[in-house]
């Protein structure tokens, strides 16, 4: 079957097409044809080597973080689907293999997919989805009424990120440029600041919570907009120690990220506010939550632009330019 293969750390040339065998799933696993695979960010980091420090892949090996395809085979003591069923799922962060025909999923990870989506809108909704979920639901705890701030809101996580916010019962302020400010207030933004012309720390103040989606100085700002004891939770910054432990990645590694994060954990403690780095975890769970919401109308997916498999290279270029308004998609 043809593969995206991440060869070796290092720049684009780093991950090419090529043929792979076709896998087999083991207990409880589900054998997925692939219809359709989103692409994140995560994806060139991970090509780039930046997350080396807490896990270690065995490469080469089929790329690609999440999918929506099929049930083609299921492994012995898999009983959660059937043949046929239209599934997606943020695949196994150490397994990898969404950039293929056909890919392994533990049935845990995977749920049924919105009825009411194609492939591609599905493929496009799992990684992003589970991240804002359970950025601002987990980790920010965010409450009706709170005032929450999510920097870069027509991005992948952030397109998601302000509905689920608005569905929790918060008020959103978020960042976009003059093209994408129509779509983050047709998704429930109340406040949005242009980024090229204004700095979001000169208006705003007395946040409850801040999602930070960009990261360099967009993070240590936030800081500055929080009331006392609130909180900034990112997905952009360096790891945090926390994440290290969480991912068990041992003693130099929490040091390393100790040691890189001095800055920006002082910044916090000065400005009277907590602040961690999250990874989303998968959940099969919280998919069938994310599907709920989307066949109800609560929650709508937004893909910027479909590719076909075979302009994947592409694909990642479009994505790599940081101007895609919503997720990027290939098709296969």
């Amino acid at each position: 079957m043809r593969g995206y293969l991440l060869t070796r750390y290092g720049e684009a040339d780093a991950m090419e097409l090529g043929e792979v065998p076709e896998p087999s799933p083991g207990a409880g696993e589900v054998l997925i044809r692939v219809r359709a695979a989103g692409l994140n960010p995560i994806d060139y980091k991970v090509r780039a080597g930046q997350l080396r420090l807490l896990t270690r892949l065995d490469l080469p090996m089929v790329a690609g973080s999440e999918l929506a395809g099929v049930v083609e085979g299921l492994g012995a003591g898999s009983t959660r689907f059937a043949v046929g069923d239209r599934v997606y799922a943020r695949v196994d962060k150490t397994k990898l293999g969404a950039f293929a025909q056909y890919a392994v999923v533990d049935e845990s990870i995977v749920a049924k997919m919105p009825e009411s989506l194609d492939f591609p809108e599905a493929a496009g909704l799992p990684l992003a989805g589970l991240t804002a979920l359970q950025g601002l639901r987990d980790e920010l705890a965010v409450s009706p009424g709170d005032r929450v701030f999510i920097s870069g809101g027509a991005g992948g996580v952030g397109t998601l990120a302000i509905q689920l916010a608005g569905w929790l019962g918060a008020k959103v302020a978020t960042t976009a440029s003059t093209r994408g400010e129509e779509l983050v207030r047709s998704l429930g933004a109340e406040t949005v600041i242009d980024y090229r012309t204004q700095k979001f720390k000169d208006v705003l103040s007395d946040y409850d919570a801040a999602f930070d989606l960009t990261g360099g100085p967009d993070l240590a700002d936030s800081f500055t907009i929080l009331k006392p004891g609130a909180k900034t939770v990112s997905i952009a910054g360096i790891p945090t120690p926390v994440t290290a432990k969480e991912y068990n990645a041992g003693p130099l590694a929490t040091t390393l990220l100790r040691i890189a994060n001095t800055k920006t954990l002082w910044q916090a403690r000065r400005k009277g506010v907590g602040y961690r780095h999250m990874f989303m975890r998968p959940s099969g769970e919280d998919l069938e939550l994310l599907a709920g919401l989307v066949d109800s109308g609560r929650l709508k997916a937004i893909v910027d632009r479909v590719f076909p498999f075979e302009q994947i290279a592409d694909a990642f270029a479009y994505l790599e330019q940081g101007r895609a308004k919503g997720k990027v998609v290939v098709r296969l």
